[in-house]
């Protein structure tokens, strides 16, 4: 969704009726995964993808009469590998896709209602009904508890309360996926599928040590869609002219600043400071956090000499073997951007847990279990 927001956001406000596809299921070796979008407005304007190309053409077809009134729809492409090249899926897989359209004024302002809580950052989930003893695309917009009231209904009081404890739950842990109820929201029943989606804010991306490799690290680290911060210490060099793409620049000490900002275990935290008085007191505040990923720039001899020192400060093995250093995967980089490439896959390979290794030398499913 995110990546054709302010175009849905545009079409909300201009009162331009659209279609939207969203991807809710994915079985096998499906290019994208569940909550991927494809929008088609009255024009005939197509945005966003669903399967990278592979059924976009029927499911035009589909969006356009569902827009015409057709009414919402629950369609699934898919296949055997055998059967694959028929219906377009070259990779093979099965993908589920609901089609639903946003002809009404007060359709577009309920979904520009949550597309503005996406854009502002705020954590929001939507509950869609899918198929069952309720009506398919019923719409309901959960937020945290302590953040504001759910918006629309499944169908009854049972159902709603339901969908909002899993929602949240879901949201908490960054999350999406199809949940199943009684018709009356009974737990451990099947009677009522509902397709949860939920926007978590971006995660962060620390990056300390305003040197060009930073740089290059956090443009990258924007496109994978983190919230940058670069922090370092100095005054020159930590600035917004040399780090244009950041979301924040801090000059701060880096330990003291990691202490008081907020990091959870989606966070990365990438230090490339070189200084041992930056460096040591930063990774001993950086392994106290439940950060996903502490990647740590330097050569062999600087990673032997800071594990040393670390020892000293009383850090244990347990938490020196949650450093990835020296950072990155071993892609023979030598720029700043080779190396930034290197260090967001080794980023990628920590969140997903890949191998590394080239997929031609690899058998077995390209896209790992989701």
């Amino acid at each position: 969704m995110r990546d054709i927001l302010p175009d849905l956001r545009a079409r909300c406000a201009d009162g331009v009726p659209f279609a939207l596809a969203t991807v809710v299921a994915v079985h096998g070796s499906a290019p994208r995964d569940p909550g991927a979008v494809m929008a088609v407005d009255a024009a005939g304007t197509v945005l966003g993808s669903v399967s990278g190309g592979c059924v976009e053409g029927d499911l035009y077809e589909v969006a356009r009469e569902v827009l015409a009134g057709a009414g919402p729809r629950l369609v699934s492409y898919g296949i055997s590998d055998d059967e694959a090249f028929g219906v377009g899926l070259t990779c093979g897989g099965t993908i589920e896709v609901l089609v639903r359209a946003y002809a009404s004024e007060g359709e577009r302002a309920e979904l520009a209602a949550l597309l503005d809580l996406i854009a502002a950052g705020r954590p929001v989930a939507e509950a869609t009904v899918l198929s069952g003893a309720a009506e398919t695309g019923a719409r309901l917009v959960v937020r945290p508890a302590d953040a504001g009231p759910t918006t629309g209904t499944l169908g009854n009081e049972g159902l709603d309360a339901a969908v909002t404890d899993d929602a949240r739950g879901l949201l908490a842990q960054g999350l999406t996926g199809i949940q199943r109820y009684g018709a009356h929201g009974q737990r451990r029943m099947q009677e009522v599928a509902v397709f949860v989606r939920t926007y978590a804010p971006p995660p962060r991306m620390l990056v300390f040590g305003a040197i060009d490799h930073a740089a290059a690290t956090a443009r990258i680290g924007s496109f994978l869609g983190y919230r940058v911060t670069v922090c370092d210490a100095r005054p020159a060099f930590a600035t917004r002219e040399r780090f244009p793409t950041a979301d924040e620049v801090v000059r701060a000490w880096p330990h003291t600043y990691l202490e008081s900002t907020e990091v959870d275990a989606r966070t990365v935290i990438c230090v490339l400071t070189h200084d041992p008085r930056f460096d040591v007191p930063l990774l001993v505040a950086a392994l106290r956090t439940p950060a996903a990923y502490i990647g740590v720039m330097g050569s062999r001899r600087t990673h032997h000499d800071r594990l040393a020192r670390l020892r000293a400060a009383g850090v244990d093995e347990a938490h020196l073997a949650r450093l990835a250093s020296p950072v990155g995967l071993d892609l023979g980089a030598r720029t700043p951007e080779e190396t930034a490439v290197s260090i967001a896959a080794e980023i990628i390979q920590h969140r997903w847990g890949g191998t590394g290794r080239p997929l031609g030398d690899l058998t077995g499913a390209i896209h790992r279990d989701r």
